[in-house]
């Protein structure tokens, strides 16, 4: 059986932030401290269900504080909400998460699988999203922004 995750586009990001690997990982696990550094630069978010553990799952919303891009949101027209699983937890690791969009829009349809990898360095952590299947009604551009911009509010976040 084919890797669904082998289908599509894969898109990556990288950032070094100045914390230990298990404060990235804590900053996962507990989703009020998710919620304040995930959505990206002109979004708020809200958690909609939680349940970190392998097979657990999540559902979140993120929303356009002012106008959406054209052709707004993938949900509603100010709105993306994502749910998906837990398929893979190692602390201080790495974090292995499908991410469905919901969506009537066939573009944002599939399952996206989204790796969080954690590499300890001398001088704290290189944070590296891979995110592969990306469904083609997101662009590269938009998508490298969006991960961009989540990995510089982690980095805020951890201090």
């Amino acid at each position: 059986m084919q890797n669904p995750a082998a289908r599509g586009r894969t898109d990556t990001a990288s950032l070094v932030v100045a914390a230990r690997p298990d404060a990235v990982y804590r900053a996962f696990a507990d989703p009020d401290a998710l919620i304040t550094w995930l959505p990206p630069e002109g979004m708020t978010g809200r958690v909609l269900d939680y349940d970190f553990r392998e097979g657990g799952r999540y559902r979140i919303e993120l929303t356009y504080e002012e106008a959406a891009p054209s052709g707004g949101g993938k949900t509603t027209g100010r709105t993306d909400v994502s749910a998906g699983r837990f398929l893979s937890l190692e602390p201080g690791k790495r974090i292995v998460q499908s991410v469905e969009f919901e969506s009537s829009d066939a573009s944002f349809a599939g399952e996206m699988v989204m790796t969080w990898s954690f590499e300890p360095l001398p001088a704290g952590t290189r944070i590296t999203i891979t995110a592969e299947n990306v469904p083609p009604g997101i662009s590269q551009a938009d998508h490298d922004a969006g991960l961009r911009s989540s990995l510089e509010n982690l980095a805020r976040y951890l201090g």
